[in-house]
């Protein structure tokens, strides 16, 4: 199965290098999408009810934050 990443970041997020990092050390492949105006960030808010970054969709499933388990858990199922 093919994994299927996406990284919802700010470039001044340390929590959000985390874990673009993590991915990369998984070799989990990530699209990245830059959060740079708030009519992007506000779409991000009414999918996912949360304002804050890094926010991770992989396969199919939200994670808040740099969370490794959460992660882990995404890529068993």
């Amino acid at each position: 199965m093919t994994n299927v990443a996406t990284v919802y970041s700010t470039t001044t997020c340390p929590y959000c290098t985390m874990m673009k990092n993590y991915l990369t050390e998984q070799n989990i492949e990530f699209e990245e999408v830059l959060l740079t105006t708030d009519e992007e960030k506000q779409k991000l808010v009414e999918e996912t009810g949360q304002r804050g970054v890094p926010q991770t969709k992989l396969n199919g499933k939200w994670i808040l934050g740099f969370n490794p388990e959460a992660v882990q858990e995404a890529l068993e199922g």
